[in-house]
C-alpha cells in the first residue's frame, strides 16, 4: 500500500475518533437528561477505534494514536522510519476533527470553548476529579502502556484472526472508563492536540504531559509485549 494512502488513512481513522469521541463529550453528554453520562462517551470512544479498524485498518495498520505507533515500532512490528510521518497524518487528523466540532459548537449560543474545557485533558485543577499531576503521570503511563500490550498481543499473527478491532475498542472503553474522572482521559497525544488548540488556554499549557506520557507508556507497552510476552518459534 502506497505511503499516501496509508497516512490518507491515519488521517481519517484519527479524525473519526477525535470527533466521535470528544463529539460525544462535547455534545451529548452536555445534557444529562439523555442519561449518556462518562459512560457514553467512554464507549463512543471505544466504538469509534472499532468502526475505522475494520474500514481502514487494513490500508495503514489502524493506529490513529502516535503513542500506538511508537508503541508498536517499539515492539518491532513498525518501521522507525514511517512513525514520524504518521505521527503528522494523526495530528492534522485531531486538529481537522477539532475545528469541525469547534464550528458546530460555535453554533450555539453562548458557547465559549475556553470556559467548557472543550473536551481537553488536565490534570490538578483541570482534572475532572482534581488528581494531582503525579496521580495523572500514573495513569496515563499505565493506561497506555497496558493498551499498547493489547494491540501487540491481538494483532500476532497467532491470535485469533479479525477479532483485534473489536479487543482493541473494547480496551479503549475501558481505559476511559477509569480514567476520564482523572484526567478526561488522554492515552493519545493526537486526541489531546486535537481540542487543546480550541480550549486555548489552560489545555495548551498542560498538552505537554499528554505527549510525553503517552509516548513513554506506549513504548514501554511495546518493549514489554516484545521482550516477556511474545511468542517465538
Amino acid at each position: 500500500m502506497s505511503m499516501g494512502k496509508r497516512l490518507g488513512a491515519e488521517f481519517f481513522g484519527t479524525f473519526w475518533l477525535v470527533f466521535g469521541g470528544c463529539g460525544s463529550a462535547i455534545f451529548a453528554a452536555a445534557f444529562p437528561e439523555l442519561g449518556i453520562g462518562f459512560a457514553g462517551v467512554a464507549l463512543a470512544f471505544g466504538l469509534t477505534v472499532v468502526t475505522m479498524a475494520y474500514a481502514v485498518g487494513h490500508v495503514s495498520g489502524g493506529h490513529f494514536n502516535p503513542a500506538v505507533t511508537l508503541g508498536l515500532c517499539a515492539g518491532g512490528r513498525f518501521p522507525a522510519k514511517d512513525v514520524v510521518p504518521y505521527w503528522i497524518a494523526q495530528v492534522v487528523g485531531g486538529i481537522a476533527a477539532g475545528a469541525v466540532l469547534y464550528l458546530i459548537a460555535s453554533g450555539k449560543p453562548g458557547f465559549d470553548a475556553a470556559a467548557s474545557g472543550f473536551a481537553s485533558n488536565g490534570y490538578g485543577d483541570h482534572s475532572p476529579g482534581g488528581y494531582s499531576l503525579q496521580a495523572c503521570i500514573v495513569a496515563e503511563f499505565v493506561l497506555t502502556a497496558f493498551f499498547l500490550i493489547v494491540i501487540n498481543g491481538t494483532t500476532h499473527k497467532l491470535a485469533p484472526t479479525g477479532f483485534a478491532p473489536l479487543a482493541i475498542g473494547l480496551a479503549l472503553t475501558l481505559i476511559h472508563l477509569i480514567s476520564i474522572p482523572i484526567t478526561n482521559t488522554s492515552v493519545n497525544p493526537a486526541r489531546s492536540t486535537g481540542v487543546a488548540i480550541f480550549q486555548g488556554g489552560w489545555a495548551l499549557q498542560q498538552l505537554w504531559m499528554f505527549w510525553l506520557v503517552p509516548l513513554i507508556g506506549g513504548a514501554v507497552g511495546g518493549l514489554i509485549h516484545r521482550h516477556l510476552l511474545e511468542w517465538r518459534e
